[in-house]
């Protein structure tokens, strides 16, 4: 005859058995195991949103860079002061597209690479 208990112990084995696996333990009270030591472990806390931020900014900065060293910076200036007389998308578009001192620097390493 089947104990019916034996398919609930089959079954708290198997579940400590998964815990085993996955690194995880059971711990006498008052001992320094595994918990007490993650607990200790500082957690790595950053916005999700910075590096993604920081990726899109480097990225309009190198085209602009490469957009520059291209066409020379009286074309781009030029182009520029046309979009600054366009209506606001085409103004904002000309503030960001603005040549800072960086796009400057990066355009003209950009120019000695290309030539």
């Amino acid at each position: 005859m089947v104990d019916p208990n034996m398919k609930n112990f089959y079954g708290r084995v198997d579940r400590i058995q998964r815990v085993h696996a996955a690194g995880g333990g059971f711990e006498a009270q008052g001992t320094l195991g595994m918990f007490h030591y993650n607990a200790l472990r500082k957690k790595r806390r950053r916005a999700t949103w910075l590096m993604p931020a920081l990726l899109v900014c480097v990225t309009v900065l190198l085209i602009k860079a490469g957009v520059m060293a291209t066409i020379g910076p009286e074309l781009y200036q030029d182009r520029i002061a046309m979009l600054q007389q366009g209506n606001a998308l085409d103004r904002a578009g000309a503030y960001v597209l603005e040549a800072g001192q960086a796009t400057v620097w990066l355009s003209e390493i950009i120019r000695g690479v290309i030539r």
